[in-house]
């Protein structure tokens, strides 16, 4: 890599010597668009990796991408694909992009596409190493057979061929499998060596080089070893098998691995192609045209026939039907969907015809954003990773240096003939002790645990919160949308005076209708759900501060609080009585007066989730203390917190004071996970150890959270943390057996 002694900073500004930011560890170099920059400290180097548009030329905006279309991730914006340079990047070291494929100048792994499409294409780095990879087996199987018959009695081949001439077949069988299957190993040791970031390949392209080299001399000049070394036939043993089944057996592990990887892009292609290619759009006229899915446009109205696939996520206009929508939520079982319901885009209609309207499209789907997050968590890095990445570092030269003490050892103190065993026993050291396990512990087990999350509808956004989930202690919750459904329902009709309850809620209702208030919707929606039939009010008039009055059917309805029944003066002692047991319950209580005379109450509520109870238990189980977080009312966060077993609940708290809360809890030592689906409680996501979102919320608490619940079910936490317990340990596995087998 070719560099400058001074360069600039492009964050900062400051001077910076490139010959030191190199071979510094780790390398505080990023590869962008085939230029590399140089930073004068790692601060620096993340945060031009977290945004690098923000530091470099501004670049004209580009369209936002389909579902189906490319995704780019993780910085850049989707484009569609023709317009798409897809950018090659090192899963290991995320700061290395370019705008082609090739090897990691830092650790020698094979780049992989950061833009991913729904079409398949062909990975050439992989087609590359499996030829390379066949071709060199097919010359290596003889290779090792001719090797082999030196251990039948009487050494058949070498007496009956002659041991020169058996040497030159051997050669010409290496040769291949050495110099044209290793040739990538060699590139990437030589860049290892030239850039001084050592890795495996620095240990691979040496062993192989000198076995092969040693060989080579031996065949075609065997008169310049010393008449020990020659035995009876006159020629030097030769190390050919050892080169040429060293480079297949790593030629072996790099297709094992690049199709590994593959299985990442294939599963998210696999996400994309859940998406329609074509969406059903009505005209102004009422006529019906089919579209491709990248012409839906927000506001479209879109028409969804029974068994097609719902275009894009939206909201249903008109019809009734139910909907499978397993692929994000897990659910086996349809979920009906009625005018106002919400629909996402790829989950597949049912028996019943739905025309909806597109409300988020193309990159804004929550397909396209799950898509988008677990490519980035595939390729973020857990803290754990940099362990992996010094202990190679340190590795590989004291790997290099344990060679050069055996071969002293062999060659000074060894039995004749002394250099073939110093030779034999350095090239032992460099080919067992590479590290090559101890690179692909930890993003391969991060990949797997990042698609298996999303199968469970926990979306990872980076390796971080999958690495901390395990150690949380604390879960802090909001209650609003987290623990509660988050809009406000119908939850009690209490008829007191003359007039049957389904009767007072018909009148109720009816009144409530022309109002926009959302309790008076909630009351409505109710009563719609009852199969109750609502009459036209008339003579509506709003109480500022009190309530409502208008007239039914010839009734004069009231429906407001204790100061509007003082107004009309009617006798609230007993409606105020049993209003009083229902707001201890955490319910928002109406009171009703029908003709002037006490009707009853009316009580609306923001449900618990129906998963909630069972959901705190397991994590009370699992050793976790619950604190509960709410803007709502005293009483309010103390019914729920009565209902739910909590013990430890803040009320009527703003959104400074959650990041209070969550900031006083890390100060007293404890791990903290935050759990919220509002605006309101980004902050306090971002400021946790772990951030996690409820999929059901706003778009600003899903960027703030380190996990996304799809469904926005509490017991995915649990899910969470035994992915991430599970995921740590097979890491710490790795890394275990990786070491221990090299040390040995």
């Amino acid at each position: 890599m070719a560099t400058e002694t001074k360069t600039l900073d492009p964050v900062c500004g400051m001077t910076v010597d490139a010959e030191k930011a190199l071979p510094s560890n780790p390398p505080k170099v990023v590869e962008r668009a085939g230029k590399t920059f140089y930073f004068c400290s790692a601060g620096c180097m993340q945060k031009f990796s977290a945004d690098p548009e923000k530091y470099l030329a501004p670049k004209p905006s580009a369209a936002p991408a389909q579902v189906g279309m490319a995704v780019a991730t993780p910085v850049a914006v989707a484009k569609p694909v023709a317009a798409t340079a897809v950018e090659w990047t090192c899963p290991m070291h995320p700061q290395i992009v370019r705008t082609g494929p090739g090897s990691c100048p830092i650790c020698g792994m094979a780049l992989e596409p950061r833009t991913l499409t729904a079409v398949v294409t062909e990975d050439p780095e992989l087609r590359n190493m499996t030829r390379r990879f066949w071709l060199s087996l097919a010359f290596t199987i003889p290779l090792l057979l001719i090797a082999m018959a030196d251990l039948l009695p009487g050494a058949p081949l070498k007496h009956g061929i002659g041991a020169g001439r058996l040497a030159l077949i051997q050669l010409a069988l290496a040769t291949i499998p050495v110099l044209w299957g290793g040739w990538p190993f060699f590139e990437r040791a030589a860049m290892s060596l030239r850039t001084r970031n050592l890795n495996m390949f620095t240990l691979i392209g040496l062993g192989v080089a000198v076995a092969y080299s040693y060989s080579v001399v031996a065949t075609l000049a065997p008169q310049l070893f010393p008449p020990a070394l020659r035995g009876a036939t006159g020629q030097p043993d030769v190390y050919y098998e050892v080169a040429a089944a060293i480079t297949v057996l790593v030629l072996l592990g790099q297709v094992l691995e690049l199709r590994a990887r593959s299985q990442t892009g294939t599963a998210i292609r696999a996400l994309l192609d859940l998406a329609p290619k074509m969406a059903t759009r009505i005209r102004a006229a009422g006529s019906d045209e089919s579209i491709p899915l990248e012409h839906v446009e927000v506001g479209d109205r879109l028409r969804v026939r029974p068994g097609e696939k719902v275009p894009v996520d939206g909201v249903v206009l008109e019809g009734e039907s139910a909907v499978d929508e397993s692929m994000v939520t897990g659910e086996a079982i349809p979920t009906g969907k009625i005018a106002g319901a919400r629909v996402i885009g790829a989950t597949v209609n049912g028996t019943g015809a739905l025309v909806i309207r597109a409300e988020r499209v193309g990159s804004e789907t929550l397909l396209a954003q799950i898509v988008r997050m677990v490519s980035e968590a595939q390729r973020s890095r857990a803290p754990i990773q940099s362990l992996a990445d010094q202990v190679a570092g340190y590795f590989v030269p004291v790997v290099i240096a344990v060679a050069a003490v055996a071969f002293a050892v062999w060659f000074i103190w060894g039995p004749e003939p002394r250099l073939a065993h110093a030779m034999v026993s350095a090239v032992a050291v460099l080919i067992i002790a590479c590290p090559c396990a101890l690179g692909l512990a930890t993003p391969m087990a991060i990949m797997v645990a990042t698609g298996s999350g999303a199968h469970a509808g926990v979306l990872i956004r980076n390796a971080e919160a999958l690495e901390l989930m395990e150690k949380i202690d604390t879960l802090v919750v909001d209650k609003t949308g987290t623990l509660t459904e988050g809009h406000p329902k119908l939850a009690q009709v209490v008829a007191l005076g003359s007039v049957n309850e389904n009767e007072m809620l018909r009148l109720v209702a009816s009144v409530e209708r022309a109002s926009e208030h959302p309790l008076a919707a909630a009351i409505a929606r109710g009563a719609e759900e009852r199969g109750i039939k609502l009459a036209p009010p008339s003579e509506f008039r709003s109480v500022t501060g009190k309530g409502v009055v208008a007239q039914v059917d010839g009734r004069e309805v009231a429906i407001g609080n204790q100061a509007l029944f003082e107004e009309l003066k009617v006798d609230a002692a007993e409606v105020e009585r049993r209003a009083e047991e229902l707001r201890h319950d955490g319910q928002t209580v109406m009171l009703v007066a029908i003709d002037g005379k006490p009707g009853g109450v009316i009580a609306v509520a923001d449900p618990i989730k129906a998963s909630t109870a069972e959901a705190l238990r397991m994590l009370k189980e699992d050793g976790l203390r619950v604190v509960m977080l709410t803007g709502d009312s005293q009483a309010t966060a103390e019914a729920v917190a009565h209902k739910l077993g909590i013990t430890e609940f803040h009320a009527g708290v703003l959104p400074e004071k959650k990041l209070e809360v969550v900031k006083g809890l890390q100060a007293q030592g404890r791990k903290v996970a935050m759990a919220g689906d509002g605006i309101n409680d980004a902050p306090a996501l971002a400021q946790a150890d772990v951030g996690i979102a409820m999929g059901t919320g706003t778009d600003v608490a899903m960027e703030s959270g380190g996990i996304t619940l799809v469904k926005g079910d509490l017991r995915g936490i649990v899910r969470a943390r035994r992915l991430s317990r599970a995921t740590m340990r097979n890491i710490r596995q790795n890394l275990f057996f990786a070491f221990i087998y090299n040390v040995l």
